[in-house]
């Protein structure tokens, strides 16, 4: 048997060193940027929430969307959002955000179609992450829950679009607790107290 030569020996070497960085590289991007989904149920009550003072009473239908940026089902729900945005803006759907208490993070769905609010009147109840609470033109409540059920969401599953549709050709939606079964992340979690 032939002994390997120099230029085996330091290309088995090359390989070994590239396989390593490899697996380190990728141990790394899964620690980084994988996270595990929850699914689980979660039982959605608006009984408690309110616009803001500011937004309250007869106006457009308002969507507020409920979102943690370390959440990992929020990722899911973004590119519907922007979906959302697009469809419904131009016609006089406003659109708000708010941001898990004491997260840090930007959203990117729509960021320049989406009004931050630091809070909303009843918020602190909400159980769990991304949501979605949606109110009539009269100010009333209409929709309280997730976008979708299950572990994706996009306009195939979504409750979102059926309810704007009603509520923009005038009918009444009463839909402010539900309960469902998706990727959730607690709400309550790190909020302020």
């Amino acid at each position: 048997m032939s002994r390997p030569s120099r230029k085996t020996l330091l290309a088995c070497l090359l390989t070994l060193l590239l396989v390593a960085a490899l697996a380190l590289a990728l141990r790394w991007f899964e620690e980084r940027y994988l996270r595990p989904f929850d699914e689980r149920a979660a039982l959605f009550s608006g009984a408690e929430l309110r616009l803001p003072d500011s937004l309250a009473g007869p106006g457009p239908i308002r969507l507020v969307h409920f979102w943690d940026p370390a959440c990992p089902c929020n990722v899911g729900n973004q590119q519907h959002l922007s979906e959302l945005i697009a469809e419904f803006a131009p016609r006089g759907v406003a659109f708000y955000a708010v941001q898990k208490p004491g997260s840090q993070g930007r959203l990117t769905a729509g960021p320049g179609d989406l009004q931050a609010l630091t809070t909303l009147p009843g918020a602190a109840g909400i159980p769990a992450s991304p949501a979605v609470a949606i109110w009539d033109t009269h100010g009333q409540l209409a929709y309280f829950g997730p976008y979708s059920e299950g572990l994706t969401c996009n306009s195939s599953n979504s409750f979102i679009e059926p309810i704007l549709e009603a509520l923009a050709a005038g009918r009444t939606v009463d839909a402010s607790n539900t309960l469902a079964l998706g990727c959730f992340c607690d709400w309550a979690e790190t909020a302020a107290p």
